[in-house]
């Protein structure tokens, strides 16, 4: 174990999401995914396309919760719209609930989506978002609340959902979740979620009884990579206030 802490080994495992995605509109939702998402660009992939999350297009890499110095393009709505239709965008969302097939819900707990136990989000952009456009997952409390046999709605489409539909879904790729815990993918013969890496500190039977379906687990679980001193100098460039440890904290 290193002196690293939890936050960043999350927010490079964030960050490696968006390797080889080349010249695209990285569109990571939330704080440690965004600055997953601005390490990328500052690191592996410069040609990375990414908005002050409003109108805008950014042309520098500012720290998280600034302003950027740079505007490289306006970028409307009917813009954003075209990216998304034309599939060239990776998002990284959260999720109040996923199975193992990656089925996600944001929009409401309970049986009756009518009347809910407790309402989320929303649907917002979710069905979008996974038919069309890569998708990944940020979700910083693993837990068999979130990780769960059957989701209560279903707001992003998983792998069984976009099997059903057939040459629909021909576009549809989940490519991992992260979490406080671990990291997970799709690549397994079914795409059933595999365990792909555990953060350092956490064992594979940690992920496992904070699961709520069983996982696909290999022979030989690696360990989340720690980022190197290079890369934790830009870290710290781009996160000074260290708003990535209100989120995930420890080490």
């Amino acid at each position: 174990m290193t002196d690293v802490a939890r936050a960043d080994v999350c927010a490079f495992a964030v960050a490696d999401c968006f390797r080889d995605d080349g010249e695209i509109l990285a569109n990571p939702i939330g704080n440690l995914p965004v600055l997953g998402g601005r390490l990328a660009r500052e690191l592996y992939e410069p040609r990375l396309v990414m908005t002050d999350g409003e109108a805008y297009l950014i042309g520098d890499t500012p720290p998280l919760g600034e302003a950027p110095e740079v505007i490289a393009g306006w970028n409307p709505y009917r813009r954003m719209f075209d990216v998304v239709w034309n599939g060239r965008r990776h998002v990284m969302m959260g999720a109040g609930q996923i199975d193992r097939y990656g089925n996600q819900n944001i929009a409401a707990i309970g049986g009756d989506p009518d009347r809910p136990d407790r309402q989320l989000l929303g649907f917002r952009g979710a069905p979008g978002n996974t038919i069309n456009n890569p998708t990944s997952y940020w979700i910083p409390g693993h837990s068999t609340r979130v990780f769960v046999e059957r989701v209560d709605l279903v707001c992003g489409i998983g792998y069984d959902r976009a099997a059903e539909l057939g040459e629909a879904a021909r576009f549809h790729e989940l490519r991992r979740v992260v979490t406080n815990l671990a990291v997970l993918d799709f690549e397994t013969p079914d795409h059933r979620m595999r365990l792909r890496s555990v953060h350092p500190g956490v064992t594979v039977d940690d992920v496992v009884a904070a699961t709520g379906f069983e996982l696909a687990i290999g022979d030989d679980v690696p360990q989340t990579r720690v980022p190197t001193a290079e890369e934790l100098a830009v870290l710290e460039r781009l996160d000074p206030k260290g708003l990535r440890h209100r989120e995930v904290k420890g080490r």
